[in-house]
């Protein structure tokens, strides 16, 4: 059974009334990835916060940081999965199995993170995510304690935190506008 036919459930403008700038994005994302995300197209209701929320996300996602890509990747599904955003569950959940060449992995991460035999590292990195998503007022020293004995520094620390909260935003949108995931996700690197 296919998933449901809409990108979200308000009206978005026509492709072709989009700026060019955003056309010219939109077409660089085709070129590279072989599709548009449609949390991309869904954020054309408001183009100023389309050209934000790029921002951000290629910082946090493809930027310099301490942690993996893989790992940011893994933070992503396991934030989705605690909130059950079935957009980045999808999304996200395919690039694990892309960067992991691993689809199990990447179906563990989006039902259960908990069964897979990681390292110390992912494990405590992924704890930590779960908890900043589950119960943030709860989150104290020994958490971070626990990150730094298994080699994260303070700016890894802060770039987790960092992911792990845009992640419980673009949750938020997603269940707000009932967004679907692009349906060719769903086949990708298995």
């Amino acid at each position: 059974m296919p998933q449901p036919d809409h990108i979200i459930r308000l009206p978005l403008p026509e492709r072709q009334a989009l700026d060019a700038d955003t056309q010219k994005y939109f077409a660089k994302c085709q070129e590279k990835l072989g599709l548009v995300p449609y949390v991309l197209q869904a954020y054309t209701a408001r183009p100023s916060k389309l050209r934000n929320f790029t921002a951000i996300y290629n910082e946090l996602m493809l930027g310099e940081s301490g942690l993996t890509k893989l790992e940011r990747e893994m933070v992503a599904v396991v934030v989705s999965s605690r909130n059950r955003c079935y957009y980045c569950l999808v999304a996200h959940g395919q690039a694990v199995r892309q960067l992991s060449g691993d689809p199990q992995l990447g179906e563990m991460m989006v039902m259960n993170y908990r069964v897979a035999e990681l390292e110390p590292r992912p494990r405590a990195i992924l704890d930590f995510a779960w908890k900043l998503t589950d119960s943030p007022h709860l989150i104290d020293e020994a958490d971070r304690q626990r990150l730094r004995d298994v080699g994260l520094n303070d700016s890894d620390i802060f770039d987790l935190c960092d992911v792990a909260a845009f992640f419980n935003y673009t949750n938020r949108m997603a269940h707000g506008l009932d967004m679907m995931p692009n349906p060719d996700y769903h086949a990708r690197d298995r």
